[in-house]
């Protein structure tokens, strides 16, 4: 049967056909939106409940513990987490794949709905989710930054004029509001002078909420007129407060001006983000961090925003300016950009390797036609599935250059042969086009074979590389479908026939001389490789057990960091830092940082902020963006590398840098990129054996840096003893103790303002001078029921003493996470195996300890990647021998394998790059890869035997001359198609590097051995068969000789 005749016989419809899939095609690749990696749906809910000026272990148990509890009774909840610190609690909830994130969202709504009677009755409101994915990184960092306003009026601008606009663009899932700055009235009382007038802190309290009243009033209803009532029951600025009668003392009034200062402030004055740009000063802004929504394009979402910033600065007051930096887009432009470059080389070099071998224009330009089309039919489909245009799709396309166009070089070389024989190119073309037709099928299915366990995957890698699988399966189909229908029909019509008289020129002739050459060494090696078979077959398993032995030696790695123009950083000081000391280490960590070269601009946030820690109070965060790679000096490892002695530097403070993740794999953020951690019910020993656990990994400095841990269990405190008989005694009780010192520490949201666009808070709290030190404690007074007023030195006894910082649960259960980098040059796979073994040498049996976030999911991967591969295998295995009808067939097929192992593995070594997940893909496509060679020479040595009775010696002999050239020209393609993936080009090559040096150096060693090994192994496996048809049927003639070449 030949699939092509029809197609040959009718060039019109052929022509129909490649049309419409151009058409689709392009309707497709207009529609793919560009992004920096796939979507993957990673349902994960993010829950925060807020009661300001309790402490964290308040927070942990009456809010953190009381919803995870309720929690747990949702279904599909994979992972819950928990950080409580002072005043705030954080539960992140990851479900499971299959979990639809609607629903999950649902349940969590009604979970809190049922929970909020059990929580604390102070809380301002309660408890909201957030939905979260781990790909959701933000696409821009606008600053709104004024030398002159006030900071509250540029939130106000941020928050009620810039953010909802924003929100409204098409794709942008939402805006954050970074260092929030909103306007509140701040109402700080003097205890000297309340003490002087007899008032209690609870009658200020009581004041400020009686005379700032907003409630209705009703109407009037005339005979003729309705009249609504309004009374000025709002007061809406300090300058209003500072008259309110707070109770009379001699007759007179005693007003909040007299023993208050109050102010025009901010809600959250212990927060703070300054906006830096090389060379200059930092400012203080307020920052709007946009995200998209998923599946959106990355570049219009930026340029959408981007575009309504002139629109904005001509709205706001002259005095205020917006600017957007740390623009997501500019780095996937350069990306993207980066990669359309490497693929037209790589498109370069197939093509000129095709005329190299084919010596032919006409000849060169058919094949090369399978490119557009495959990649045009590839493009219809992902346009289909809705997918993207990121690093793995292109990644995928930029592999299939050097293999989609291997069916139509196969299919042109054997018709030329024909042609070169004397036939004219129609019959050429049919004849031909019948001869290697199954020979085609069976690469491209085989081929396509290998990435179907990768649809099967699971977990986040699975959604990874899904689109990777699909992309390049549908390319490989494509490509042979063109190869079938639309390459014969091409050569029938446009190759020129064969005359004897033609004439070459000398470069044609050079060419051809070498190309001979080449053929006569392989036919004189090969024959004599042939005569030395056990050899070779000795060779073969040594081969095996030294692919086995790399495969385990080999440095382990996850997803590489790619240098994608940014730099995050965590600066950690000592506990109980107050704010006031971390705007001074700032100040000097900005002093450096300012003066990089390399730096464009970069924001820093204290008390708040994006990033890990952002919201502990001796913590800050910094995110940098750096210039284009090509316009800096060095990279961003080298970057962190060079920085990180200079940072250790600072004394006070720890400074944690890291690249960003391009996924975020886990639920809690660290200072560093992995994870180990500890849980337990048992709080005293989960303290000590993490500190005795942190000890032990920092002295593993040799691999590990960055080490650190989220245990803050020494933050100062001042313990109150209440005299419970005193006080009650007094006239006191606990709740109106407890509430005074909240009012005057909290700070108490004692009242709310109302105004046309939003509402602000009116906050109670002592002057900042009394909040130095915990004597002051004393100067508080509290009014009884009685009238008398009551110091609390009276009721109280002070001690010092320390607590939580913060509190984290895993599951339920408290738990301590050690986070740490890895040294530049080593593997995560030896970073793990390491900390394994220093946590069960340290550790006692009793605790418990795991990765968590990306190396737990390392490890993981690696069990179910080298499942893949034998899966991977075992798919290729069946399709081939469903092909040919054979058990045996398939080995020899296979048997170039562990030559391709053996070189990608060898060349990953040499270059010093782990074995990652990249690489790992690289391996499977050398599955599909390095089985073409031995299609092609054992498809016609089969032929051979049937039609030509040769021996199997001869048949494979022949076959692999025949198959030379096609064999050369096909494995050459696909070499240069992965050469500018190996040498890293671009802005983030250095992330598909590793897959392009596998797929280099495993076919550079396979190209060699399998020329040879392949004879070999179908020889021997042909006695195999011989063996086993002769035990079942002893009766039957004996067939051909197996060995030896006829004479």
């Amino acid at each position: 049967m030949n699939f092509s005749e029809t197609f040959i016989r009718r060039p019109i419809a052929t022509s129909l056909v490649m049309a419409g899939i151009t058409m689709f095609g392009i309707i497709g690749y207009r529609s793919l939106p560009v992004s920096e990696m796939p979507a993957v749906d990673y349902p994960t809910i993010n829950v925060s409940a807020s009661l300001p000026g309790a402490d964290p272990a308040t927070m942990s148990s009456s809010v953190a513990t009381v919803l995870e509890r309720q929690f747990t009774g949702i279904a599909g909840v994979d992972s819950m987490t928990s950080r409580s610190s002072t005043g705030s609690t954080n539960v992140t909830l990851q479900f499971s794949l299959d979990r639809d994130i609607e629903s999950a969202a649902v349940d969590i709504q009604v979970a809190i709905a049922a929970v909020t009677p059990l929580l604390p009755p102070g809380m301002p409101a309660p408890p909201s989710f957030r939905k979260n994915n781990p790909t959701d990184q933000p696409v821009a960092f606008m600053a709104l930054l004024s030398d002159t306003m006030p900071l509250s009026k540029l939130d106000d601008f941020a928050e009620t004029m810039i953010a909802p606009r924003v929100s409204m663009i098409s794709g942008v899932s939402q805006v954050q509001v970074g260092g929030q700055q909103k306007y509140a009235v701040r109402v700080q009382v003097d205890p000297d002078k309340l003490a002087a007038s007899r008032i209690g802190l609870n009658e200020v309290s009581s004041a400020l909420s009686q005379w700032n009243v907003n409630s209705p009033m009703g109407s009037l209803y005339g005979p003729k007129t309705a009249y609504n009532i309004y009374a000025n029951g709002q007061l809406m600025n300090a300058q209003q407060f500072r008259s309110v009668v707070v109770t009379e003392r001699n007759g007179r009034p005693v007003r909040l001006e007299d023993v208050a200062n109050v102010i025009d402030s901010v809600q959250d004055d212990k927060t703070a983000t300054w906006f830096y740009n090389y060379g200059q000063p930092g400012k203080r802004a307020v920052t709007l961090i946009v995200f998209r929504q998923p599946g959106t394009n990355t570049l219009e979402v930026t340029d959408r925003v981007k575009a309504l910033i002139p629109m904005f600065n001509e709205q706001l007051p002259p005095a205020a300016h917006l600017q957007m930096r740390g623009d997501r887009s500019s780095g996937i432009r350069a990306a993207f950009r980066d990669i359309q470059i490497t693929m037209l080389v790589t498109i370069g070099l197939v093509v000129g390797v095709i005329f190299l071998f084919l010596r032919n224009l006409r000849a060169a330009a058919i094949p090369s036609l399978a490119l557009p089309f495959s990649f045009l039919g590839a493009f219809a489909v992902m346009g289909l599935l809705n997918f993207s245009l990121d690093n793995m799709s292109l990644m995928a396309l930029i592999l299939c250059v050097g293999f989609v166009v291997d069916d139509a070089i196969v299919m042109l070389e054997n018709i030329m042969r024909h042609i070169e024989n004397g036939e004219t190119p129609f019959e050429a073309a049919l004849k031909g086009s019948k001869e290697i037709g199954f020979t085609i099928v069976s690469m491209t299915v085989s081929l396509a074979a290998v990435f179907i366990p990768i649809l099967f995957m699971g977990g986040v890698l699975g959604r990874l590389f899904r689109e990777f699988a699909v992309t390049i399966t549908v390319a490989i189909l494509f490509s042979g479908i063109v190869s079938i229908i639309f390459t014969p029909m091409l050569c029938s019509r446009f190759l020129s026939p064969h005359t004897t008289d033609q004439k070459h020129n000398w470069v044609y002739r050079a060419n051809e001389a070498v190309f001979n050459g080449m053929l006569r060494f392989y036919a004189w090696s090969l024959h004599g490789v042939l005569r030395v078979r056990p050899l070779m077959a000795v060779l073969f398993f040594a081969v095996i057990g030294l692919t086995l032995y790399l495969f385990k030696v080999v440095p382990k790695g996850f997803i590489p960091d790619a240098d994608t123009d940014n730099l995050s950083m965590n600066l950690r000081a000592a506990e109980g830092t107050s704010y006031y000391k971390m705007l001074d280490l700032q100040r000097q960590v900005g002093q450096v940082l300012q003066r990089e070269s390399d730096v464009d601009t970069f924001m820093m946030s204290i008390g708040g902020g994006y990033g890990p820690g952002g919201g502990s109070a001796n913590n800050a965060s910094v995110n940098l963006f750096l210039k284009p790679r090509d316009q800096r000096k060095e990279s961003v490892t080298q970057m962190i590398e060079r920085l990180r002695p200079r940072m250790s530097r600072f004394p006070g403070i720890r400074v944690f840098m890291r690249i960003p993740p391009a996924i975020s794999i886990g639920a809690r953020g660290s200072s560093a990129s992995y994870e180990l951690t500890l849980t337990s019910s048992d709080t005293e020993a989960l303290d000590r054996e993490a500190r005795r656990l942190e000890a032990a990994v920092v002295r593993e400095s040799d691999i590990v840096a960055d080490v650190n841990t989220d245990l803050e269990a020494r933050s100062p405190r001042v313990n109150l003893i209440i005299d419970r008989d005193r006080a009650a005694t007094l006239g006191l009780d606990i709740t109106s103790i407890e509430s005074a010192l909240y009012s005057a520490y909290g700070p108490r949201w004692s009242s709310t303002i109302y105004s046309n666009t939003a509402q602000y808070e009116v906050l109670l709290e002592i002057q900042q001078k009394y909040q130095a030190f915990a004597d002051y404690l004393g100067k508080i007074n509290f009014r009884t029921n009685s009238g008398s007023l009551v110091p609390l030195s009276e009721v109280v006894k002070l001690k010092p003493d320390v607590m939580a910082q913060s509190i984290n649960h895993t599951g339920t259960l408290p738990s301590i996470t050690l986070s740490f980098n890895l040294r530049q040059g080593i593997s995560l796979g030896e970073a793990v195996d390491r900390l394994a073994d220093v946590a069960r040498r340290t550790l006692p049996d009793s605790m418990n300890v795991a990765f968590t976030g990306t190396a737990a999911v390392f490890q993981s991967s690696l069990k179910n990647l080298n499942i893949l591969l034998i899966v991977a295998l075992g798919v290729v295995y069946i399709v081939l021998g469903v092909l040919y009808e054979s058990y045996i067939h398939p080995f020899t097929i296979l048997s170039g394998l562990p030559s391709a192992g053996l070189g990608a593995l060898l060349t990953l070594i040499l270059f010093k790059v782990d074995l990652n997940i990249y690489s790992f893909v690289g391996l499977v496509l050398l599955v599909g890869l390095v089985k073409k060679n031995a299609i092609m020479q054992i498809d016609f040595a089969l032929e051979a035997e049937r039609k030509e009775n040769k021996t199997p010696m001869e048949a494979i002999y022949q076959g692999c001359l025949i198959r030379f050239r096609p064999i050369m020209m096909t494995t050459m393609a696909a070499l240069l198609g992965a050469v500018p993936l190996a040498l890293g080009f671009g802005s983030g090559g250095e992330s598909r590097r590793p897959m392009g040096l596998a797929v280099v150096g495993g076919l550079m060693v396979s190209q060699l051995m399998t020329l040879y090994l392949t004879p070999v192994v179908y020889t021997y496996m042909a006695s195999l068969l011989n063996w086993w048809r002769r035990r079942r049927a002893p009766a039957v003639a004996e067939p051909a000789p197996v060995g030896g070449f006829a004479d």
